[in-house]
């Protein structure tokens, strides 16, 4: 049984933290980096201290769970702060998790329960996958990307980095979202989407540029 810390505290690190125990990890804790939530408990874990601390503890394996549609950065940006070796990120696949054929899930990615990868999907680092989310034949997703849940993909989609796509939100088959770009929950999109940007309905149609002004590459 490995060790994990859970980096965040919000509701998707106590959703890893859920699916990381029911896939036989024994979870020590989350790290957060508000004061007001040290030395407290929630969904049964401690949280431990700020987000530092995982330099102290180089046997537990490690995942960064924090990101919302209002800062969804986040998470790129804490993994960039800590500078840790690939091989100290767990990731993290609920047991019920299908993955099919040539399927391939990076390192610091979460998927939580009742994701379906059917074949030749490409997942890459850090990514978050809600639960009941579809990727179906030879979809990538690139690192940082979030997929919230009930998505479904079609196939040779492509989410490129921090790609963030809301609840219930159906992407084409071949169809490509830009680095940064959100699609909001429930959207149908039907043709490519350029990077930063925001696009809602169905179809999905530009609503603004994304605020993306956190992000690592300003």
């Amino acid at each position: 049984m490995k060790d994990l810390v859970i980096v965040g505290a919000g509701g998707f690190a106590r959703e890893t933290a859920a699916a990381a125990a029911a896939a036989g990890f024994r979870v020590l804790g989350f790290l957060d980096d508000n004061p007001d939530l040290h030395g407290t408990v929630r969904s049964g874990l401690p949280i431990l201290g700020e987000v530092s601390r995982v330099l102290d503890m180089p046997e537990a394996a490690v995942v960064v769970c924090v990101g919302n549609p209002r800062n969804y950065t986040a998470r790129r940006k804490i993994v960039e702060r800590l500078g840790l070796p690939a091989h100290r990120y767990a990731t993290v696949l609920h047991p019920s998790v299908s993955i099919g054929a040539g399927c391939d899930v990076g390192p610091g990615s979460v998927l939580l329960a009742g994701t379906v990868l059917t074949a030749d999907v490409e997942v890459g680092s850090h990514v978050a996958v809600m639960p009941q989310a579809v990727l179906t034949h030879d979809d990538r997703i690139e690192d940082y990307a979030t997929i919230a849940s009930g998505v479904r993909l079609g196939g040779g989609a492509v989410l490129e980095t921090g790609a963030y796509v809301g609840a219930g939100a159906l992407v084409r088959e071949g169809v490509r979202v830009g680095a940064w770009s959100l699609i909001g929950m429930g959207s149908v999109v039907l043709t490519d989407v350029p990077s930063e940007e925001i696009w809602v309905g169905s179809p999905a149609r530009k609503l603004r540029s994304a605020d993306v002004t956190a992000s690592p590459r300003s």
